[in-house]
């Protein structure tokens, strides 16, 4: 990718449908930052970036670094205290025996207690390591490398690299022979990393909490990483830039390609480092170098993406696939209906017994023609009481 004033505009190459066969090619800087000859991209910076697998496996990584700690197995039990116990209306905590002192009586031992142990005191058995396996590793190294030839996602990271004239960087392998500062601050200038290196520099402050008075008493933000293949100087160089860290490509770390979890570190490779990824991981085809592996034990090949094309919307509405899909139809769906209720409701009495119908008219029409006799009997004697008046 191409970054500053072109980086919206301009691209190398499309990571989640690159072609391995027709391999894309990189410019080499020169350590005065002029543009040298070209390197063909390693297939590890196509492998999907996969932040979940990253974000795990940095978890378990970082685990693996803690020290164990310990209370002092004795503490909050050096006391010579027993429990009154019961008929005095006290509680039957033990408490600390003697009398004529205001310590005398105190409950101890209990994690409720002054001065009582605390409660499950931490051992230095405890289950610190984490076991990793070997593939989620390599998989989430893969998908950090390949996040860190992306210049949105170096930038959302918080890496100042507008002036960077290319992703991934790569410089010739003489920067491994550099033996002072001042030439590895000339080198990370003459590609733009010195507004990155600032930034670190200017955000050293003193640690919140408790940890500045544990030898950690500074902290600050991380900067370039430089990924070398031969240690010619380079390691002494760089080690007092502030923020710079270095590695070698054969022991490429997740805790410095991810720091905190968060994929996109801004790395700087040297040309020997850069070509030498393609016997460690290998491409989506072929296996990686199995004479570079510390355990030979089975061929290594990169993870591939699970869809060439992610861009779904514009699959699903192509000429191509709308031609042969079916129209739309009708919806069927079956609304819920509410059950009636047969004695108050007429309809759903005749779906019961058809008969209802005809019973209840027949009642109705009884109902009607008697009450029409009621009447015709009423008038016929009120008119014969007027006749025989």
């Amino acid at each position: 990718f191409l970054v500053g004033k072109e980086r919206n505009v301009k691209c190398l190459f499309f990571f989640s449908n690159i072609n391995m066969t027709t391999r894309q090619q990189v410019t080499v800087f020169t350590k005065t930052g002029e543009v040298g000859e070209k390197a063909q991209l390693p297939g590890v910076f196509s492998a999907p970036i996969r932040t979940d697998v990253v974000h795990s496996v940095h978890t378990s990584m970082s685990k693996n670094r803690r020290q164990p700690y310990a209370v002092n197995d004795k503490a909050g039990h050096q006391h010579s205290a027993e429990s009154w116990g019961t008929g005095r209306a006290v509680s039957r905590i033990p408490r600390v025996s003697g009398s004529g002192n205001g310590r005398s009586g105190q409950g101890a031992f209990g994690n409720m207690c002054r001065k009582g142990r605390m409660f499950a005191p931490t051992k230095t058995w405890r289950h610190w390591n984490r076991r990793i396996n070997k593939n989620q590793r390599r998989y989430a190294t893969s998908s950090a490398l390949s996040a860190s030839a992306i210049p949105t996602l170096v930038e959302a990271r918080g890496h100042s690299v507008d002036q960077t004239p290319e992703f991934p960087l790569v410089v010739s392998s003489d920067v491994e022979g550099i033996k002072k500062t001042k030439e590895a601050l000339a080198v990370l200038a003459s590609v733009g990393a010195t507004n990155d290196v600032d930034r670190c520099k200017n955000s050293r402050k003193i640690r919140p909490g408790k940890g500045k008075w544990r030898n950690r008493r500074h902290v600050q933000r991380r900067g370039p990483l430089v990924v070398f293949k031969n240690d010619n100087g380079l390691v002494n160089a760089f080690r007092n830039v502030p923020g710079v860290e270095t590695c070698n490509v054969e022991a490429l770390n997740l805790l410095q390609l991810a720091p905190g979890g968060h994929v996109g570190r801004f790395v700087i490779w040297t040309e020997s480092a850069f070509k030498h990824l393609d016997g460690l991981f290998g491409s989506e085809s072929t296996p990686a170098d199995s004479s570079l592996k510390k355990r030979r034990n089975g061929a290594y090949i990169l993870p591939r993406h699970k869809m060439t094309n992610s861009d779904v919307s514009r699959l699903i509405n192509s000429d191509e696939i709308q031609s042969v899909v079916r129209p739309q139809g009708k919806t069927n769906t079956p609304h819920k209906t509410t059950k009636k209720n047969p004695l108050t409701n007429l309809q759903a009495l005749v779906k019961l017994n058809p008969y209802a119908k005809s019973f209840k008219r027949n009642a109705y029409l009884y109902t009607k023609n008697a009450e029409n006799r009621r009447k015709t009997k009423l008038a016929r004697k009120l008119k014969a009481k007027k006749s025989s008046k």
